[in-house]
């Protein structure tokens, strides 16, 4: 498994652009077939999406690090992450940052995560169940936001608990269609700008505007 990571590092993230040394390291490191069902593991190191429980998705390999290398995390960051999943994001997020705060709505996966996490040493990721629309008021402000389902519109408590001098990734748009890959800044003055980086396609956010709770 190790020579598998090794050969999607090169092939499917440095080849692309993928740059930051230490995203490449952070990849490198976190086993993703422990990430996904059983039955996918031989697929793992693929670059292309897989389904978890839930009806939800773990990320291709190269988007988790695009949206990693976007944020620019520094080892002194306060992350949060909206839309824990399967856990890899926080996972490969935890070897770049002081600490990452994690929301998951749908209970199974908010578990499993959870334990998973814990199994593998990440001592610095907190799992949280709940509605990431709402973001996690109580931990902020982030210097680094990452939403891994895409709402219709940026969620407003995300942008008021991104610190200043923060960034954060989001994909945005309706749901079943292409999605636009959105990076958000906030200056030390606490004025947003906003940049369109990629068309992707992800599950769609639910709870908050998009949709009921499950």
């Amino acid at each position: 498994m190790a020579a598998q990571r090794e050969r999607m590092v090169e092939r499917d993230l440095a080849a692309r652009g993928i740059s930051d040394p230490r995203v490449l390291d952070a990849m490198r490191s976190v086993p993703r077939h422990r990430f996904v069902d059983a039955g996918h593991a031989g697929q793992a190191y693929g670059d292309h999406p897989l389904p978890i429980a839930g009806g939800q998705t773990i990320s291709q390999p190269y988007i988790v690090a695009h949206m990693t290398q976007l944020a620019r995390p520094q080892p002194g960051d306060r992350a949060l992450e909206v839309g824990t999943g399967s856990g890899y994001q926080a996972a490969v997020l935890s070897l770049l940052v002081d600490h990452v705060y994690t929301v998951e709505i749908v209970p199974e996966l908010a578990r499993e995560s959870a334990a998973l996490l814990a199994r593998l040493g990440h001592d610095n990721v907190t799992v949280r169940q709940g509605d990431g629309w709402a973001g996690w008021p109580e931990r902020a402000p982030f210097d680094i936001i990452i939403v891994t389902a895409a709402p219709r519109e940026v969620p407003p408590a995300l942008l008021e608990q991104l610190a200043r001098g923060g960034r954060m990734v989001i994909p945005v748009g309706p749901v079943h269609a292409v999605q636009e890959l959105r990076l958000v800044e906030k200056s030390a003055a606490g004025a947003l700008r906003e940049r369109i980086i990629a068309p992707v396609r992800f599950v769609p956010m639910t709870g908050g505007r998009d949709g009921p709770k499950p």
